[in-house]
């Protein structure tokens, strides 16, 4: 196919560029002038731009919330919507997140496969459709967004000033097309401390997690230096020997001993497939005998509601349809002080299933313990039936790149799709490969990032024509 045939010419090109993205960390940080996601998404959003007219395209930066690269004409728009933000690259990894080194076939770095690898990979897919003369009677536009791991403010703005392309694929997620997408919903569990003269533990803080679409894989609590440490570091170690979970402690210069959790990362969307170790912590702490104060009785809620659980079930919620599955929990983000206490939850809900029907049963949850339940933020479910036209020639491209049965499927993640009408999300994932999306040691297969150049390149002709 002569589309493939420019993708491998392009090869060099495209990996290089991929590294080069990712070199940018691209973590939200506080917004600067023209910057309102921070320097390193500014960086990012301007790579892409220079990199998009270095290809040919007409370009455009609506004012750092997000911008776009397109060529072709017509009255429709065959939108291509990708993120540049990252989440934050965590700890332990084998190579540098931000190096885009290369080892055994394979790109690593914080966003290699979520989601600059895909983005470099579409862009790309457009230049070799504009350079192979196949008929284009559509504007086909790739749509950078910056605030998609944290937010969707990026987009709102964006759409408020640029038209809604009339279809989108979204290469974030998974293939072969991804029809329906769970609803959102981001819950803060708060509470403030009065009567902390019945405390019974020397336990002053704990804290673990990053992101709540990120199942944490570290956590720590603090005990104030005194005499019943001991207990507490001896308790540790039966617990450890029980449970086989990962946890250590050790002093401070000052006296205090650190305890610390050690779980499994992995997208919020899939808490089953990490180990959380917030989680691990509430258990250990609730197996010491903690007493009646607020502080106590607040980590002991949390632990009976909570604990492992990934499926809403401690909680009266375990929602489930045929069409999207269970719903799931992560408890992403844990603070805690001798003040106040704050967890925050990732749920991800089946399209049959309301937001108000999981709010009502959080709430029933924690009804009468003086814990605040609040929604921080989200989404609602997307649902596009599987025969529709932009379903099925997305199945028909999938299969005759790689010569596999397609069929559409149900995710837990959010895409961009959710963001217009007539939009799935298609790749960059393949069956049966890891999923590296927000755990260390990220990376992308370089035979993988081309076939996703190939797979994109055809579905844009196929689409446009």
């Amino acid at each position: 196919m002569v589309l493939n045939r420019i993708i491998d010419s392009m090869r060099d090109d495209l990996i290089r560029s991929t590294q080069e993205l990712i070199a940018i960390p691209s973590v939200k940080a506080d917004p600067l002038p023209g910057k309102p996601f921070g320097e390193g998404v500014d960086q990012a959003l301007a790579y892409v731009l220079n990199l998009g007219r270095r290809l040919g395209f007409r370009v455009r930066n609506v004012d750092g919330y997000a911008g776009y690269a397109e060529f072709g004409q017509g009255d429709q728009i065959l939108g291509i919507l990708v993120h540049l933000d990252v989440v934050p690259e965590g700890s332990g990894w084998t190579y540098p997140p931000y190096g885009g080194e290369i080892h055994d076939g394979k790109i690593f770095g914080r966003g290699a496969v979520d989601d600059k690898g895909p983005a470099v990979a579409a862009l790309y897919a457009m230049k070799a459709v504009m350079e192979s003369g196949l008929p284009v009677n559509k504007k086909v536009r790739i749509i950078f967004g910056t605030n998609e791991e944290s937010g969707t403010e990026d987009l709102e703005y964006f759409f408020q000033r640029e038209p809604k392309p009339d279809f989108a694929i979204v290469p974030d997620a998974e293939y072969p097309v991804i029809h329906a997408e769970k609803g959102i919903l981001t819950v803060v569990l708060d509470k403030t401390f009065q009567d902390l003269d019945c405390l019974s533990t020397s336990l002053i803080r704990l804290f673990g997690g990053l992101r709540p679409n990120m199942v944490p894989d570290e956590c720590t609590a603090i005990f104030q230096c005194c005499d019943e440490n001991e207990k507490v570091l001896t308790h540790l170690t039966s617990f450890v020997g029980f449970t086989g979970y990962r946890m250590k402690a050790d002093f401070s210069p000052t006296g205090d001993a650190i305890v610390r959790s050690f779980g499994t990362s992995a997208h919020g969307s899939t808490p089953e497939k990490g180990k959380n170790a917030i989680g691990q912590m509430l258990a250990f702490l609730a197996t010491l005998g903690l007493g009646n104060s607020d502080l106590e009785r607040f980590i002991l809620l949390l632990n009976d509601r909570l604990d492992m659980d990934t499926t809403g079930e401690r909680m009266n919620m375990a929602f489930e349809d045929a069409v999207s599955g269970r719903l799931t929990v992560n408890l992403g983000i844990i603070n805690l002080d001798r003040k106040r206490g704050e967890a925050v939850l990732d749920i991800r809900y089946p399209v049959e299933t309301s937001k108000e029907e999981v709010l009502s049963r959080i709430k029933a949850a924690f009804e009468g313990s003086g814990v605040r339940v609040r929604e921080e933020s989200s989404l609602p479910p997307l649902y596009v039936p599987e025969d529709h036209p932009l379903v099925q020639t997305l199945l028909k491209v999938y299969a005759g790149q790689t010569g596999k049965p397609a069929k559409a499927k149900a995710i837990g993640g959010g895409t961009y799709a959710r963001s217009i009408p007539n939009a799935v999300a298609f790749g960059p994932h393949f069956p049966g490969k890891p999923e590296m999306e927000h755990q260390r040691d990220e990376y992308i297969e370089i035979d993988d990032l081309i076939l996703n150049a190939r797979i994109y390149a055809t579905a844009i002709s196929e689409l446009a024509k």
